[in-house]
């Protein structure tokens, strides 16, 4: 895991929770709270710090890594304005994942280890989005989705099947742009 994703949830937690809550967490997880942006820390470092969120808070897991997606749309809009500005719908934007996006934070961050999504453009208002990753961060993901929803101004709905939690090989995510 990137060191920008260590700094957004610290972001997000001291922003929604206070910075007290965040260096309660940090103590109870043993962490500085000190990370370099291009820096790789091990997945369970992060997915440490969550749990121990869930526990302080009674939040289930699930919903603050869905939560975490909500706000790291944003941020990274934010951050990296012209990667997201070039589109004019929320569903071209998803079609460039892979193709644009993340070939960028690869740039951006070298050694960035960035889930797989292959698009399926079903209609104007359909797509269907393969996701592959180790960290089965599906929830994510459907966060990163509704937070570029917000942004697009979009109403949608997002069915998820398979999902990889069920064994199957990969998530598959349709989004459905409602008509206004």
């Amino acid at each position: 895991m990137k060191g920008i994703v260590m700094n957004l949830l610290a972001e997000m937690v001291e922003s929604q929770l206070g910075i007290e809550e965040w260096d309660a967490v940090l103590d109870a997880a043993d962490e500085s709270g000190v990370y370099t942006s291009t820096a790789i820390y091990e997945d369970a470092r992060l997915l440490n710090l969550v749990s121990i969120l869930s526990e302080r808070n009674g939040i289930p897991a699930n919903d603050l890594v869905f939560a975490f997606g909500q706000f790291m749309f944003p941020a990274f809009y934010q951050r990296y304005p012209s990667l997201i500005e070039n589109h004019d719908n929320m569903l071209d934007f998803l079609e460039s994942l892979d193709s644009v996006i993340h070939v960028e934070v690869v740039k951006l961050y070298p050694g960035a280890i960035t889930p797989g999504f292959e698009p399926d453009r079903k209609s104007a208002t359909q797509l269907f989005l393969k996701y592959e990753s180790e960290r089965n961060l599906c929830r994510l993901a459907e966060g990163l989705i509704d937070g570029a929803a917000k942004h697009f101004q979009h109403e949608y709905t997002l069915t998820h099947a398979p999902c990889a939690h069920d064994g199957a090989d990969y998530c598959g995510l349709l989004v459905d742009i409602v008509a206004a």
